[in-house]
C-alpha cells in the first residue's frame, strides 16, 4: 500500500530523473468521452494504440482504462500490452498520473500534484475532474510507491527536467492566475525546488499559439540531454507562433543550466497550421461542460511533443513537409535511440500529442 509521506523529495533525497534515463515503463491511459473526442473515441482509440504498440517495441506499457471500455481496450491493445482498471475523466496521465522521483539507493516515489483540469473554473477544459484527481494514487497503489502530496496546482506537462538540476517551464501556464493565484513566482519555484530536487529555473513567456493547456513547456521546448535543448520554431514572420518562439530562443539562448553550460538550441520547424474540418468538429458532442471543438479553430501542432523511452523516441507527425525534417533532425539529436514516426492528427484534435498521453516510470 503506497504510504503518504510527510516530507519532500528534495529532503529524502529524491530528485527526478530526466526522461532519457532508463525507465522502467510507460503509463497511459484510454480516451473514451464523445465530448472531446470524435466519433465516439474510436479514431482517437487506434491513435493511442498506434503510440503504445511503438512504445512497447521498447519498454513495458501500461495502459488505464475504464470499466466499460475494459474489454475493447484489452482486445484493441496488443497483447504485450498491460491494460489495468483506472477510473479518469479523459487520458492525459502525463497532468493527471504522478511525477515519479528517484534516489540512488534504488527507490521510488510518486509526487501527486493537485489538479484543477487547465483552469478549473477559470477557463478549465471540462468539469468534473474528480476522477481525475484520483489517478496518480491509483497508479501509485498499483506500482506500491509511497508518495508526496505536493501543496501545487501543476501538470506533468508544465514542466520539462534535463535531471541535473534544470527546470523548464512558461510564466503563461504557471503563473497563470487560474493555478496558484494566492503564490508568487518564488513560491512556486520554492515549492518546484522541494518536491522535484531542480536547482535551475529556465522560464519561457509562451508555449504553442493557442495550446489550450495555458502554454505547456512539452508543446515548445524539450531538454535532449543536459546542456541541449530541442524548441518548436517557426520561419514565417506572419505566424503568430514565431514571435513566440524568437523569444523562446533568446531567453534559452542567454540561459545558463544548472551545472553552469550555456544551452545549445535546435530548431525545429512547426507543420503548417493545422486546422479542425467540418466534418471533424461535427463528429464531437457538445455539451456545456467541455471546451467546444470549432470547424476552422488551429491546434496547436509541434514535433516537441515526442516521448523519449528505452532505445526509441516517438514522434508525432501530421502528413506535412515539415514531418521529415523533423524526424531526421531528431535522428541526429538522439542517435543512439531509433526515431518513431506516428501519425497524431487524432490525439492532437483532443488537445494535446504523444507527450501527453505518455507519463514514464523511472528504473529503480
Amino acid at each position: 500500500m503506497t504510504r503518504l509521506i510527510d516530507s519532500t523529495p528534495r529532503r529524502d533525497g529524491f530528485r527526478m530523473p530526466g526522461e532519457s534515463e532508463p525507465h522502467a515503463g510507460t503509463w497511459m491511459l484510454w480516451p473514451e468521452r464523445p465530448d472531446n473526442w470524435r466519433d465516439g473515441a474510436r479514431p482517437a482509440q487506434q491513435a493511442f494504440v498506434a503510440v503504445a504498440s511503438a512504445i512497447s517495441q521498447f519498454e513495458p506499457v501500461t495502459v488505464g482504462v475504464n470499466q466499460r471500455q475494459f474489454d475493447h481496450a484489452r482486445a484493441s491493445l496488443p497483447p504485450q500490452v498491460r491494460v489495468v482498471e483506472i477510473s479518469s475523466n479523459d487520458a492525459w496521465v502525463r497532468d493527471t498520473g504522478p511525477t515519479f522521483v528517484v534516489n540512488g539507493r534504488g527507490e521510488i516515489r510518486g509526487v501527486d500534484w493537485r489538479f484543477n483540469a487547465w483552469g478549473g473554473l477559470h477557463g478549465g477544459l471540462y468539469f468534473p475532474w474528480d476522477l481525475d484527481e484520483r489517478v496518480a494514487q491509483k497508479v501509485l497503489e498499483i506500482e506500491d510507491a509511497d508518495h508526496y502530496a505536493a501543496p501545487l496546482v501543476m501538470e506533468g506537462g508544465a514542466i520539462h527536467v534535463d535531471g541535473e538540476g534544470t527546470l523548464f517551464t512558461t510564466g503563461e501556464c504557471l503563473l497563470n492566475p487560474n493555478r496558484n493565484p494566492q503564490l508568487s513566482k518564488a513560491d512556486i519555484e520554492r515549492l518546484l525546488a522541494e518536491y522535484l530536487a531542480v536547482e535551475r529555473f529556465v522560464w519561457l513567456d509562451k508555449g504553442i499559439f493557442q495550446d489550450e493547456t495555458n502554454g505547456h513547456i512539452d508543446n515548445i521546448c524539450a531538454p535532449v540531454r543536459p546542456g541541449v535543448v530541442a524548441l518548436a520554431w517557426t520561419d514565417d514572420r506572419n505566424d503568430p507562433q514565431y514571435e513566440i518562439s524568437k523569444d523562446a530562443f533568446e531567453r534559452l539562448s542567454a540561459a545558463t543550466d544548472a551545472r553552469g553550460r550555456r544551452l545549445e538550441v535546435v530548431r525545429i520547424h512547426i507543420p503548417a497550421p493545422v486546422l479542425i474540418t467540418a466534418e471533424e468538429a461535427a463528429g464531437v458532442d457538445r455539451t456545456r461542460d467541455t471546451l467546444p471543438r470549432k470547424a476552422g479553430d488551429r491546434l496547436a501542432a509541434s514535433y516537441v511533443n515526442y516521448y523519449v523511452c528505452n532505445g526509441g523516441v516517438i514522434v508525432p507527425t501530421f502528413d506535412d513537409p515539415q514531418d521529415r525534417p523533423a524526424l531526421n533532425t531528431l535522428a541526429k539529436l538522439y542517435p543512439d535511440r531509433r526515431v518513431v514516426g506516428v501519425p497524431a492528427r487524432e490525439i492532437l484534435l483532443g488537445g494535446g500529442n504523444i507527450h501527453c498521453i505518455t507519463q514514464q516510470q523511472p528504473a529503480k
